[in-house]
């Protein structure tokens, strides 16, 4: 239970600063834990949501809160599980007026899998997960990972306030685009803020790819987003890529000077302390996303003219 006056208090913590530092090795073990849980949470929406192309039923959204599932259908009705970060609890909401809340503290990713099981079965809600984490090194199954067990409030927050922000600026490019787009989405595999444009052409198949690869890259998109780091790229940061890549496409100038392009994971990077240290971060990370886009929609051709919207 949070007493009385508690979430006021959490909520000043959260006004403290509009970008805040988010160095990825103060908050491993936290990062790495939450990742787990938000895939054992994703793995119940991809399991009993429909289908939508490019794997759409799959991401979450962020909320005024936390992150939310959105509906997911079962025998009963619809659900919805969202990480609230005010006040630090999972809740699950049913249409049948049910609700059920675990607590966000430090405990094994093991013990959360058990528990939020558990805790569905008592609602009715019958759904067995592919317990293997996807895209990450040498994953251990859920029910046996008892290594990642750290929750730090404050780093959380930090993590979710830069989500907040960023989704508002995501939303306000989205909003230049006229084309078919994804919406401003959290994928709990790669654990990051996404938006993705797409050219309306098919893409070439990419030789072995596996259906989830070739589901999310059928057609020729560029993509956008927030990615707060790992063990291998230990440093929050914005990105860009094109898929396929284009031609001459690492050599470009983009904006601002501080982002670059990576050739070996081919993509384009503005590092979140560098943004969050420009005079105008917004416009700094508008004029990232808008330069490489630009760069990448003029290298592979996209009809532009009849895609964008003219903008200010």
């Amino acid at each position: 239970m949070v007493r009385e006056g508690k979430e006021d208090e959490m909520q000043e913590t959260i006004a403290l600063e509009k970008w805040p530092a988010l160095p990825f090795e103060s908050w491993r073990d936290t990062c790495e834990t939450l990742h787990m849980w938000a895939q054992i949470v994703g793995k119940v929406r991809l399991t009993l949501s429909p289908t939508v192309n490019h794997w759409w039923q799959v991401p979450m959204y962020l909320t005024a809160r936390g992150l939310t599932t959105s509906p997911i259908p079962y025998p009963g009705g619809i659900f919805e599980i969202t990480f609230d970060f005010i006040q630090h609890k999972l809740l699950i909401e049913t249409s049948l007026g049910e609700k059920k809340i675990l607590p966000l503290a430090p405990r094994s990713v093991a013990s959360f899998y058990y528990e939020l099981l558990t805790t569905l079965r008592a609602l009715g809600i019958q759904v067995e997960i592919n317990s293997l984490p996807n895209e990450i090194k040498d994953p251990i199954p859920f029910e046996r990972d008892d290594i990642h067990a750290a929750y730090d409030p404050i780093m959380v927050q930090n993590f979710w306030h830069i989500l907040l922000r960023t989704d508002t600026i995501l939303k306000q490019f989205r909003g230049r685009f006229i084309g078919k787009s994804s919406p401003v989405h959290f994928f709990w595999g790669s654990f990051d803020l996404a938006l993705t444009r797409f050219s309306g052409r098919r893409a070439p198949e990419r030789p072995g790819a596996d259906r989830i690869t070739r589901e999310a890259y059928s057609h020729e998109v560029i993509s956008f987003g927030f990615w707060p780091g790992n063990a291998d790229f230990p440093q929050p940061a914005f990105y860009a890529y094109a898929a396929p890549e284009p031609p001459g496409l690492g050599s470009v100038a983009i904006q601002p000077d501080k982002a670059f392009h990576n050739a070996e994971l081919a993509e384009f990077f503005y590092l979140y302390d560098d943004m969050r240290q420009a005079a105008a971060p917004e416009q700094s990370l508008l004029d990232f996303f808008q330069s490489t886009y630009q760069s990448a929609a003029d290298l592979a051709h996209w009809d532009r003219a009849n895609l964008e919207r003219m903008y200010k």
